[in-house]
């Protein structure tokens, strides 16, 4: 088979891990950076030219858009174009998750961040904030604001940034990454870069397997955004499991038995009715 990996970066060590391991097996693989304007473009190429399978890595509008352009060829691209636009909207990912019933802090977006200059205010207790941009790229803004001082100052950094203020979720210490390749689960545990307790009131993390209630809920939020290879951060709130962001196809690192799986799902043969070509108005993914 023929595999193409959309990327500009083909060093990662997971995509080169799993081109090796396709390599071994007697498949041909090519690495093709969207936004790079080198080389033809496949989206125009023969049918007979187009590979079997595109596994979408980058995220950039040039990748989404030539997604879609090969999608509209009939080509496999995984994730799909659209499952992957809708987790970089941090907005629409928040509606399509409690519409869902999947654990996420509450969500409010604002055009520009410059509207709590005026007095938009969050509806809740008053606590601290968590203000992130509502389209998740490289360097985006991720911040915590504990009161108003610290969101007139992001604000006045950040002014015309659309972004989502979420409720800030107090935790344990430990962000459990969870990373899901068409079912399979693999794990790791970082220490929470906010809302952590001093080092010395740390709970224990989470290692080994997941309880079942918290990979049921990975499993769940793939389901529910039409993702085959995506990343879920959970929080642990008092034993409970919080979603505080999904990645669509991430730059899975230590897992030693990832890059098989995803070099398994790279020539895996798709069933019908397993394609997002859209979402309808509740959210919920459309297959074909």
């Amino acid at each position: 088979m023929r595999v193409c990996l959309l990327t500009d970066k083909p060093d990662h060590p997971m995509l080169a891990a799993t081109a090796s391991v396709l390599v071994r097996e007697g498949h041909r693989v090519t690495f093709l950076d969207p936004d790079s304007g080198d080389g033809p473009a496949p989206d125009r190429a023969a049918p007979e030219d187009l590979a079997d399978t595109y596994l979408l890595k980058a995220h950039t509008p040039g990748a989404l858009a030539l997604a879609r352009s090969l999608e509209e060829r009939g080509a496999r691209v995984v994730n799909s174009a659209a499952a992957t636009e809708l987790c970089q909207d941090r907005s629409r990912l928040a509606a399509v998750a409690e519409e869902a019933g999947l654990p996420m802090p509450r969500t409010r977006t604002l055009d520009a961040l410059s509207e709590v200059l005026s007095g938009a205010e969050w509806p809740g207790s008053g606590g601290p904030l968590m203000v992130k941009s509502r389209h998740s790229r490289r360097a985006d803004l991720v911040a915590r604001a504990d009161g108003p001082a610290e969101l007139r100052e992001l604000a006045a950094r950040w002014p015309d940034e659309p972004v989502v203020l979420q409720e800030f979720v107090a935790n344990s210490g430990w962000d459990h990454k969870v990373w899901v390749i068409v079912g399979r689960v693999f794990t790791a545990v970082r220490p929470a870069p906010v809302g952590a307790p001093p080092d010395g009131a740390r709970s224990t993390p989470l290692v080994g397997e997941l309880p079942r209630a918290w990979a049921g809920t990975a499993l769940r939020a793939g389901e529910v955004f039409g993702l085959d290879v995506y990343g879920v951060d959970l929080l642990d709130r008092e034993g409970e499991p919080v979603v505080v962001d999904i990645n669509a196809f991430p730059g899975i690192r230590g897992p030693k038995d990832a890059p098989a799986a995803l070099a398994a799902l790279a020539l895996r043969r798709p069933r019908t009715g397993t394609r997002v070509r859209g979402f309808g108005p509740s959210g919920r993914p459309v297959r074909t």
